[in-house]
């Protein structure tokens, strides 16, 4: 089954909640835990990816990182230039 993030990290909610009770058969919790462990990649790749598309979004026109003051990425407008000067999203 291919999962979105939301979708996993819903189901790997419900592992642990199931898990927590206590009451899990060892068979089952191994099962439940084998499948958390695949979630939890998944997961961990589509945040990364995320992590990695926002990067190139906020980088400045020439690939360096816009940071504000404490370091941190920082999102800037990129400006478009009308043929009058003007900066404008050609949309």
């Amino acid at each position: 089954m291919d999962h979105t993030f939301e979708t996993a990290f819903e189901r790997l909610e419900q592992i642990l909640a199931k898990m927590n009770t206590g009451k899990t058969p060892l068979d089952e919790s191994i099962k439940l835990f084998e499948e958390a462990d695949k979630l939890i990649r998944l997961c961990s790749g589509k945040l990364t990816s995320a992590e990695q598309k926002v990067e190139m979004l906020i980088k400045g026109r020439n690939g360096e990182l816009v940071v504000d003051g404490a370091n941190a990425p920082q999102a800037q407008p990129y400006p478009r230039n009308t043929p009058s000067g003007e900066n404008a999203c050609p949309f």
